[in-house]
């Protein structure tokens, strides 16, 4: 993974204590941290890898920034609430969020799920990915490129999300293999993560969508997931 200073980090956060303790702690982690008390100076924030979003802002509702945030880049977003319901965590994942703490947390954790989520999703300075570099991966019209993270249906891009891309990205290291619901969880979003897989239907629903047929991405029920070519 490259080193802390070179991964920037935008904090949506309205409480200004938790804040400052935060961007305090990630600052002397060698994370590189910009603020922003409201959903509107998020919006105007630039240049940033990975962004920690408060649900309860004063401004507008974290949901509805979180959909903005995701449609103008595709880096990882974090979730931070006092929500703990099951039901929040659930939408939180099922919106695109790449990981989900909720409040009080400790700032140990805090660090430890942002390098998770980071040897994830993003780049090395050399632009190799982190856990799988090499050429672009090619399957039929679909060719997956780890280290930008494009991938293109013949000559035309898809746009996806980050967690999409994960998604798909998990499905290829061996296509035509079928990947549980849980072992899909645990790679692509939480090992712990105990709760409810629907949040994988969901994501792959959307895939197929994208891929523009949904027999890229067979369901063989009762199991799982494999990514294989359409016939």
């Amino acid at each position: 993974m490259r080193q802390n200073g070179g991964v920037k980090i935008l904090l949506v956060e309205d409480d200004r204590s938790i804040a400052a303790s935060v961007v305090d702690g990630l600052m002397a982690e060698g994370f590189a941290v910009e603020h922003a008390a409201t959903g509107g100076a998020a919006l105007l924030a630039g240049g940033y890898d990975m962004v920690l979003l408060d649900l309860g802002l004063p401004d507008m509702d974290g949901r509805e920034l979180f959909r903005q945030l995701r449609a103008r880049a595709t880096v990882p977003i974090i979730m931070l609430t006092a929500r703990a319901e099951e039901f929040d965590r659930v939408l939180g994942l099922e919106l695109g969020a790449d990981d989900y703490v909720t409040k009080p947390f400790s700032f140990r954790e805090l660090v430890a799920r942002i390098r998770a989520v980071a040897r994830r999703t993003i780049e090395t300075p050399t632009g190799q990915q982190i856990d799988d570099p090499g050429a672009p991966q090619r399957f039929g019209e679909l060719s997956l490129d780890r280290r930008t993270r494009r991938v293109y249906l013949g000559a035309e891009e898809v746009a996806l999300t980050a967690k999409e891309f994960d998604l798909l990205a998990y499905l290829a290291t061996d296509v035509g293999a079928v990947r549980t619901r849980t072992e899909i969880l645990e790679s692509v979003w939480d090992a712990h993560w105990y709760g409810p897989t629907k949040t994988v239907d969901a994501h792959v629903a959307s895939l197929r969508k994208k891929l523009g047929n949904h027999e890229w991405i067979q369901a063989v029920r009762g199991v799982g997931f494999r990514l294989e070519p359409p016939e």
